[in-house]
């Protein structure tokens, strides 16, 4: 058994890494001390001074354990892992750096790729960020399009040079086609490099180069090759115009950071000032912090965001001074090889510069307020949904379907869940429709129904034999009430599909104006009235809008990876494959057809025709 008073006594007077764990074995805070003994012991000890948070953790705390290490730098980075992977209860903590979305770039591989990740991984390749959002990385990910022309189709290379034509982002001067074959390796790999000091805000060094390599074109007469750098040094000069010039006395990188704080919830701010210019900012959330001093958030903030950080400046400037001040900068100077100040300045340009981070931390924490305002409108909206709809049984989970096809072909359809109000987009299912060719709307959402209600029956009978838990179903629970998007004829098919199952849940239409737009709920009974200005009315209108693009996208992207393979195949342009899709309906057809019958495509020849053959034999024997 253990005895908390008698192994406080047994601590080393060394510095090291403390763990305590409550009654169940689970790890709920991870510390680190200078000297092990004084700094465990004070939690057990002149409790009135510990703040609420402590005194919780104190009391869960049913055993705990200690490593001894070398150096108190050693222990800040153990302590830093750690936190990283168990993610205590009671340590403050940057959201899960998963969240967040990095731009990798495989160096790692002999023809490398670039796109956006969510996962960080000690894979040998070069990751830049993390960056807030979808949307500045895919404004980042635009401008380096513009610039560089990388590819973003899925041929790999080297396996797929020489093979088919190029593609439409090649003509519209998007993409430097390697899949031509006139790129070497090296030529390649340079091009991905230059992205690399693009990203990294070296543009000097980067200018620099591609003047030096346009001057080399130009010798060689290799007068195209030469416009294309000039245009590049044009776009960075262009992009470096409109940053803001921040700091012209030292041209230094630095991160700027600064919080805003708002009850249990803390926003910081962080500036990436690059050669004197800013060039980005991101914003970050920091829960339960309304224990802790503004000093010690900002301290763990820095710990946690520059651990796996893929650049780490010169200079580091805070709102607030940092606690162990000195042992963080030694650290950080470990990790980068040269000397990291962190300085919190009182006067001057620096102080502009705080401010400015913090009236930016304000902006993030009132935009996080107003969306918990509408948040709670959604979910008071949803709260109503019996009482509108006539039902006896609270709604809190509603599943919305949609079909989509063109013209009858490639019927897909959607389901989107809604629980109290909010989209549950790990729950939303795509279908393709197997049953049928042709455009049958209600056909198609009773098959849809058929297949998502066989999948729930299947689950529950792994979960009473014990094969799966519910936490790990993908069909489970079934909603409360589904919402069809369609009239009559959708809900009666809907309808008669649940009888089949014998399964009771109420459906209804969600049916659109003239101008397609959100209407209001039909019944099998008949229309429900709805006020276009409550919460409810815009709940539903967002439900349609919501299903409807997630069932018009998945269609497109099953079409775009039809045409995308119908490009490959040599002698099949735009009026062939067009003509194609019009005569056999799905690609499967396509597969799967003779050449007697590919002839009778109109404006096929027997060339055309045995290349598809051919291209659809090769494809299924890789």
């Amino acid at each position: 058994m253990f005895d908390i008073n008698e192994e406080l006594k047994n601590l080393p007077e060394q510095p090291g890494v403390y763990i305590m764990h409550d009654k169940t074995d689970k790890i709920i805070y991870i510390g680190k001390a200078k000297i092990l003994k004084n700094r465990v012991r004070q939690y057990f000890q002149n409790s009135a001074n510990h703040t609420p948070k402590v005194k919780a953790m104190v009391s869960n705390i049913d055993h705990f354990e200690y490593i001894v290490t070398d150096s108190e730098i050693e222990a800040l980075v153990l302590e830093c892992t750690l936190i990283k992977k168990y993610r205590p209860k009671y340590n403050i903590l940057l959201k899960d750096d998963k969240q967040y979305p990095y731009i990798k770039i495989s160096i790692n591989e002999e023809w490398p790729r670039i796109f956006m990740t969510r996962n960080l991984k000690n894979d040998g390749a070069k990751y830049f960020g993390p960056y807030m959002g979808t949307n500045t990385i895919k404004n980042t990910m635009e401008i380096i399009q513009k610039i560089f022309n990388p590819p973003t189709c899925g041929r790999e290379f080297p396996r797929d040079i020489g093979k088919g034509r190029p593609c439409l982002n090649y003509h519209i001067k998007k993409c430097f086609a390697p899949c031509t074959g006139n790129v070497s390796n090296t030529e390649y790999r340079k091009i991905f490099y230059d992205i690399f000091d693009f990203l990294e805000g070296d543009h000097k060094k980067l200018i620099k180069n591609f003047e030096e390599r346009m001057k080399e074109a130009s010798e060689k007469l290799e007068f195209e090759k030469a416009a294309l750098i000039r245009d590049r040094i044009r776009a960075i000069n262009a992009i470096d115009e409109k940053q803001k010039v921040i700091n012209s006395e030292k041209q230094n990188d630095k991160d700027v950071i600064a919080i805003a704080r708002e009850k249990n919830i803390t926003f910081a701010e962080v500036f990436f000032i690059r050669s004197g210019k800013l060039c980005g900012r991101e914003n970050y959330q920091i829960n339960d912090t309304q224990d802790s001093s503004d000093q010690e958030i900002i301290t763990i903030f820095i710990k946690q965001f520059y651990q796996n950080s893929v650049f780490i400046p010169e200079e580091i400037i805070t709102q607030f001074e940092i606690n162990e001040k000195e042992i963080i900068s030694e650290w950080l100077r470990k990790i980068k090889g040269t000397r990291v100040n962190i300085i919190c300045p009182k006067r001057g340009e620096k102080v502009k510069l705080v401010e400015m981070a913090y009236k930016n931390a304000q902006i993030a924490m009132n935009n996080f307020n107003i969306n918990k305002m509408r948040d709670e409108d959604k979910r008071a909206a949803a709260y109503k949904v019996n009482e509108i709809l006539g039902l006896d049984k609270e709604v809190k989970y509603i599943e919305c379907y949609d079909i989509s096809n063109i013209s009858g072909n490639d019927n897909v359809a959607s389901m989107v869940v809604f629980e109290n109000g909010k989209p549950i987009r790990s729950r939303y299912r795509k279908f393709k429709i197997r049953s049928f060719e042709g455009a049958d709307d209600y056909r198609a959402m009773q098959e849809v129904l058929y297949r998502r209600l066989n999948e729930a029956r299947e689950e529950t009978e792994k979960i009473e034999r014990e094969e799966m838990t519910l936490e790990e179903a993908k069909f489970l629970p079934l909603p409360d009430v589904i919402f069809v998007d369609g009239g009559k004829g959708h809900i009666s098919a809907a309808e008669k599909m649940l009888e089949m199952t014998d399964t009771d849940i109420p459906v209804f239409g969600m049916v659109k104006d003239d101008h397609h737009r959100t209407k209001g709920l039909l019944s099998s009974k008949g229309e429900i009235g709805l006020n276009p200005t409550s919460a409810f009315f815009h709940m539903i209108t967002r439900m349609q809008d919501e299903v409807h693009r997630t069932a018009i996208t998945y269609h497109r992207k099953l079409h775009n990876k039809i045409s995308s393979q119908l490009d490959n195949i040599e002698g099949v342009g735009v009026k062939r494959r067009t003509e194609l899709l019009a005569y056999f309906k799905t690609i499967e057809n396509i597969k799967k057809a003779p050449l007697d019958e590919l002839l009778k495509v109109k404006g096929m020849d027997r060339k055309a025709a045995q290349n598809i053959i051919n291209y659809f034999e090769n494809v299924q024997e890789k």
